[in-house]
C-alpha cells in the first residue's frame, strides 16, 4: 500500500470518530471563551498542543484561578499516557526522518492509534501513514470545532446563566469514556482516582496538584503493568 493510499484510508476511516471529536470540541471552544481566550488563541493552542483532554483540564485550571504553571503541568501529567501509546507503535517510526517522527508524535491520539492498531490486528498492511491520515482528520475536526465554539460563545451574553459552564464537566466525561479500553484500564484508573481523592481529603495539596499527582501515578502504574 502506497503512503498516499494509506493516508487516505486512515483519513476516511477516522471520520465517524471525528464526528464525536466535534461534539466536545464545540464544548471546549465555548468554555475557552469563558477563560477570555479568543479564536486565534484557541486555534493556536489546538495547533501546538492538539490534546483534547489536556487542553480541557489546563483551561479548567485557568478558569479556577490555579495559575498558568499549574495548568501547564496538569495538562502534561494527563498526557503522560501518550508515552505508552507511541511506545506501543515504535516500529512505525524506525528509520524515519526527524520531521516524520515529530509529525507522528504530534498526530498520535487515542482514537487514531486504536484504529490503526485494530486494522493491523485484522491483518491489514497499514502503519505510519494510516496513523497520520487518521490524525489529520481529527486535527482538522478539533481545530474547526473549537474555534467555532469560541465564536458561538461570543453571541451569548452570559453562558453560565444557560448552564453552559457545565460543558467542561460533560466534555471531560465524554473524553474519559472514549479513553476507557476495558478491564486492563482498571488498575491505573483506580490508582489515579484514589490518589486524587486521598490528596484532596488530606488537604495537603491544591486541587491542581492533586490532579497532577493522580495523572503521574496512573501513568506509572500503566507502565509497570505493561498497559499500552
Amino acid at each position: 500500500m502506497t503512503p498516499t493510499v494509506e493516508f487516505r484510508s486512515g483519513l476516511r476511516e477516522i471520520l465517524p470518530l471525528a464526528a464525536g471529536v466535534v461534539v466536545y470540541g464545540l464544548a471546549f471552544g465555548v468554555l475557552a471563551a469563558q477563560a477570555m481566550m479568543g479564536g486565534l488563541q484557541t486555534g493556536a493552542m489546538g495547533t501546538f498542543v492538539f490534546a483534547g483532554a489536556a487542553q480541557i483540564i489546563a483551561v479548567e485550571r485557568l478558569v479556577a484561578g490555579a495559575g498558568a504553571f499549574a495548568a501547564l503541568v496538569a495538562g502534561i501529567a494527563l498526557n503522560l499516557r501518550l508515552i505508552l501509546v507511541t511506545a506501543s507503535i515504535r516500529d512505525f517510526f524506525v528509520g524515519r526522518p526527524w520531521w516524520q517522527l515529530a509529525l507522528g508524535a504530534h498526530f498520535s491520539t487515542d482514537e487514531n492509534w486504536a484504529m490503526t492498531v485494530a486494522a493491523r490486528k485484522a491483518g491489514r498492511d497499514v502503519g505510519y501513514w494510516h496513523l497520520i491520515g487518521g490524525g489529520a482528520g481529527l486535527f482538522a475536526a478539533w481545530l474547526l470545532s473549537t474555534i467555532t465554539g469560541v465564536l458561538f460563545a461570543a453571541t451569548i451574553p452570559d453562558p453560565r446563566a444557560l448552564g453552559i459552564d457545565f460543558a467542561f464537566t460533560a466534555a471531560f466525561i465524554l473524553i474519559a469514556r472514549t479513553l476507557w479500553q476495558g478491564q486492563r484500564d482498571l488498575a491505573p484508573w483506580s490508582v489515579s482516582v484514589g490518589m486524587v481523592a486521598l490528596a484532596l481529603w488530606s488537604g495537603l495539596l491544591d486541587p491542581s496538584w492533586a490532579l497532577i499527582l493522580g495523572g503521574i501515578m496512573g501513568a506509572a502504574v500503566a507502565g509497570i503493568t505493561g498497559n499500552d
